[in-house]
């Protein structure tokens, strides 16, 4: 199971590794780069399902969310 991954803003582009939480979904993340507060989009469980290069640990474990 991978814990890193890298999240990339869809408004401002910027691009930063994070360590994912391997017993829970992360709902918001605020960007680096422009402050921007990330949501999953609609049908994702998590921001790092929606914008990470590696989905969560949950997705990647159960192939669903918590």
């Amino acid at each position: 199971m991978q814990t890193q991954s890298v999240i990339t803003c869809p408004v401002c582009h910027h691009a930063s590794a994070e360590t994912m939480p391997t017993d829970a979904c992360q709902f918001f993340y605020d960007c680096k780069g422009c402050g921007t507060r990330l949501k999953p989009t609609s049908g994702d469980c998590c921001v790092f399902c929606s914008y990470g290069s590696v989905p969560c640990p949950p997705i990647q474990q159960n192939g669903k969310c918590c």
